[in-house]
């Protein structure tokens, strides 16, 4: 009997420009995992400790591209990435831009690194530096863009946290990114007015801690409800608490704010969005409150 012997390829190559707090911790994953890396950075101070950690450090955005084909760009803006890149040969370079952008922007940077002989792939991190390389941190990276080029880096993009591919269109991993970052201080302004509202009469936040995480939790088949009746158009079917019900009930929320000398500012719009919802039809007043979405259409 033959047997087959397959030898492992060697880590990819990476170049990371910006090193900051984020791209600090992107370095230190791949590093740790055995991938060759060159780093810069604006402020070249920035670099040397991970210098001293076996980054090769180079003189220029130009030189570090220059160093390899994979290319990851973890910088301040979008205007950051571009002036980074100006004048620099892309000719065959793979570039994944982690930089917190639009999808707009995005778009506009896969265009003109198409236009330079690039393929791109935009990344929205969904993460902070403590997670990156810590796989039960659980953090993870939208990618959107050339699925060629994912394919090809995955194991390399998956070394400093999950992977998650939403599409060829370059903006998507962006659009995605500030979905659910939008979702997160949605319930973060609604658990600021809930401990506002108990601290107006001296109730430690701490004890209403554990009633607010499980009845969050409990609220939260509403996230795939909603989706459902959304895609379906049926806004009525199982509706256990409607659209009336809800605007009738603002009002006793709104008075106890103005009672304990808290502002409403932080839950007003969301009511304001339903009674807007409940005015223009009486009808709608028998829906869930999902309908509401649709005002949000500019």
């Amino acid at each position: 009997m033959t047997t087959t012997h397959t030898t492992p390829s060697a880590p990819t190559p990476v170049t990371l420009l910006g090193t900051g707090a984020m791209g600090s911790a992107l370095a230190r994953a791949w590093l740790a995992a055995g991938h060759p890396l060159t780093v810069w950075n604006r402020t070249p101070a920035r670099t040397a400790a991970l210098a001293a950690e076996g980054a090769t450090v180079a003189a220029s955005a130009a030189d570090a591209v220059a160093a390899g084909t994979l290319v990851v760009l973890c910088l301040l803006d979008d205007a950051s990435v571009r002036e980074a890149l100006d004048g620099v040969d892309l000719t065959g370079k793979d570039l994944v831009d982690l930089t917190t952008g639009t999808p707009s922007a995005a778009r506009a940077q896969a265009a003109r690194a198409a236009a330079r002989g690039a393929r791109f792939l935009d990344g929205g991190i969904m993460a902070v530096p403590p997670m990156i390389g810590v796989p039960a941190a659980g953090g993870y990276v939208f990618y959107s863009g050339s699925q060629e080029l994912y394919e090809e880096h995955r194991a390399a993009l998956e070394v400093p946290a999950g992977a998650r591919f939403v599409g060829t269109d370059p903006g998507h991993a962006a659009l995605h990114d500030v979905a659910l970052l939008s979702a997160m201080y949605g319930l973060f302004a609604g658990v600021s007015h809930a401990y506002a509202l108990v601290r107006s009469e001296g109730i430690a936040p701490s004890s209403l801690a554990p009633l607010l995480s499980e009845w969050l939790g409990a609220m939260g088949h509403f996230v795939p409800g909603a989706a459902e009746r959304l895609e379906s158009g049926d806004f009525t079917s199982g509706v256990v608490s409607n659209l009336a019900m809800q605007v009738a009930g603002a009002p006793t929320l709104l008075r106890t704010a103005e009672e304990q000398g808290v502002s409403a500012e932080l839950i007003a719009p969301y009511l304001e969005l339903m009674a807007r919802r409940l005015a223009a039809d009486p009808a709608y007043g028998a829906e869930d409150t999902a309908g509401a979405i649709g005002l949000l259409s500019l």
